[in-house]
């Protein structure tokens, strides 16, 4: 019976360096969380004392955003260690969530307008977040990983 080993490619930086260089994107990623619970606070709060404005589709956005906020500080908790997924996945998950803001801000009737509201200073949160760990600074920390790919032990390829 074989064993399966999983390798994480780990960034050949100093470890401060890359703690260092996340240090912006999980100021953002807090904040977003942060934003994002008082987000599902309010809305509980608004729909007992006007439940028109807080709809199925308001509790549903606001508990996904508030999970998407969770999952990022997750990533970006693994990118500061070095692992190269983890940059990876935050990466594509802070620029899919502005995508999605932008998306569904701009459907009109959608979403009541304080929750686009909330939904803007989440977009420019993330966008924070896009900005901070696409430097050219951030991306060197990780460029040695990119042709890398983790060893496969014999007699299991």
């Amino acid at each position: 019976m074989s064993t399966k080993v999983a390798t994480e490619i780990r960034s050949n930086a100093s470890p401060s360096a890359v703690r260092e260089a996340f240090q912006t994107a999980r100021r953002l990623i807090i904040a977003f969380i942060a934003l994002s619970a008082a987000t599902l606070v309010a809305a509980f709060f608004i729909s007992h004392s006007d439940p028109a404005l807080v709809s199925s589709t308001v509790w549903t956005r606001a508990t996904i955003v508030l999970l998407d906020s969770l999952v990022a500080l997750s990533y970006a908790k693994r990118a500061a260690r070095g692992l190269a997924k983890g940059y990876r996945n935050l990466r594509w998950l802070s620029a899919g969530s502005v995508v999605g803001v932008v998306v569904l801000v701009s459907l009109p009737g959608l979403l009541p307008g304080w929750m686009k509201l909330e939904q803007v200073v989440c977009g420019l949160l993330l966008i924070g977040v896009v900005v901070s760990i696409n430097y050219t600074k951030v991306r060197a920390l990780y460029a040695d990983c990119s042709s890398v790919r983790p060893a496969v032990p014999s007699g299991q390829a």
